[in-house]
């Protein structure tokens, strides 16, 4: 039932979408010839004349259309028809265009509103996150470090933490010997030990038997996230010097010795690389009734493990006035669209790869299980904020997508004639075709997913 309730809200949003074509051209005298629900691929599940109007459902529901007497070669409407969409004005043409993209904003504000109204209250997207319960071994730096179970966790390394998936990702990050060091951590380290060992250059082998004295105070990389990683709009990737898996052996000699004697195999940077390619520190800022304080640094495992469970508890919004209930909603659509934006940004430039671009197919899933798990409101907000995102999409300046029709209308209202429909034509039939293939990949993307989980 929670699957269903889902289908039937991604339906609604295509419906409001063409719903915003098909009146405001009407209001502008637009002669619409077809409704249509889903996409013109395979069967037509239903048809129906209405007025002047084809209603028309397909089977390939992830779409919709409004079809003007212009898409019709063998349309006995006038060429010089008042009625024709080309006829119109530029203005008068990029707001029916405009529409489906407006009216999906509005079905978003409106959702957002009506949860907000009903539930009296909005998800802020902030958790606030309870060290749970202590796994690890009693010789482990966690049982040193003073945390106990129940702390709430502030800030971990300085950044704030408001999701477990934060917490989690710094911690992983900071697994010990994880093979890659900052380059100002190593060239602390290196200056350090050439201090130490001023008659040594960086790259020369040092001589067999050689005692070489090693830096006590070592510095150490300290992980930290930007925002936009913090709240998983963008992958984390480390940056660095990668320390090569050959140094392994001389990391193991050289781990808790203040003087190394070589073996005539490395340099003196070799060893800078293997003394900084370590422990890495995780510092935990908590609250312990009603104090805030700074623990012992923690040190993951090398498999990014610190033996640590985590509560959560989701913040909440209160929309318990009208007013509250308008300026938090924008707020939350707000804040919402501008990481959907954000990351749309990081899937263009490759940050975020292909293969994690999801479609209606986990959606529907996952936003059934929502319903099933948190109630209808859920649903319901998941809807508004795919309502945005279909808005966004849908204004791309990309051919066969509303953002592309107005591209072609700006260069009509620059250049005072408008492009040759035939060029439009073979442009829009590329793209669509590469949608559909978009289409194909995603859903392939989002049944892989399923079958996964």
């Amino acid at each position: 039932m929670s699957i269903i309730i889902m289908i039937l809200l991604l339906s609604l949003l295509i419906l409001v979408h063409e719903a915003g074509h098909f009146f405001t051209a009407r209001a502008f005298g637009m002669r619409v010839d077809k409704f249509g629900f889903g996409l013109p691929i395979g069967p037509t599940l239903f048809k129906k004349k209405i007025g002047d109007v084809e209603v028309l459902v397909h089977a390939f529901l992830l779409g919709g259309y409004v079809s003007f007497p212009d898409d019709e070669k063998d349309c006995d409407l006038p060429k010089d028809s008042p009625e024709r969409f080309s006829n119109k004005p530029v203005w008068q043409r990029a707001a029916v265009v405009s529409a489906g993209v407006i009216a999906n904003v509005i079905c978003a504000i409106v959702l957002v509103m009506l949860v907000a109204s009903v539930s009296r209250q909005l998800p802020s997207g902030n958790y606030e996150i309870y060290a749970g319960e202590i796994s690890a071994p009693k010789e482990a730096s966690i049982r040193q470090s003073g945390l106990k179970t129940g702390d709430r966790i502030l800030k971990v390394n300085g950044c704030e933490i408001n999701n477990a998936y934060s917490f989690v990702t710094l911690v992983k990050n900071s697994a010990k010997d994880s093979g890659l060091v900052s380059s100002e951590t190593l060239e602390s380290n290196y200056t350090k030990l050439k201090n130490l060992n001023p008659g040594l250059s960086k790259d020369e082998i040092i001589p067999e038997n050689l005692s070489i004295r090693l830096p006590e105070d070592l510095t150490r990389d300290v992980i930290t996230m930007d925002k936009y990683a913090l709240k998983g709009a963008k992958y984390f990737k480390r940056e660095g010097v990668k320390v090569d898996k050959s140094l392994n052996e001389l990391k193991k000699q050289l781990e808790g010795k203040n003087v190394y004697t070589s073996d005539g195999k490395y340099t003196l940077f070799d060893i800078a690389k293997a003394i900084s390619d370590g422990v890495h520190p995780i510092n935990i800022t908590v609250e312990r009734e009603g104090k805030v304080l700074e623990l012992q640094p923690i040190y993951p495992d090398e498999n990014g493990i610190i033996g640590l469970g985590l509560g959560a508890k989701q913040t909440v919004i209160k929309t318990d006035t009208p007013c509250a209930i308008v300026k938090n909603s924008c707020i939350y659509l707000w804040d919402n669209t501008y990481l959907m934006i954000y990351s749309l940004g990081q899937l263009f430039t490759g940050n975020i790869p292909l293969k994690d671009m999801h479609g209606v197919v986990a959606i529907t899933k996952i936003g059934g299980d929502m319903i099933e798990k948190s109630g209808k409101s859920s649903g319901i907000l998941l809807a508004a904020l795919i309502s945005m995102n279909l808005a966004i999409l849908n204004i791309l300046p990309i051919p066969a997508l509303d953002g592309g029709h107005l591209m072609f209308m700006l260069i009509e209202k620059i250049t005072g004639r408008p492009v040759d429909e035939k060029v439009i034509e073979m442009i829009s039939t590329i793209f669509f075709s590469l949608l559909i293939i978009l289409m194909i990949f995603v859903v392939f993307n989002d049944i892989t997913l399923i079958v996964r989980k």
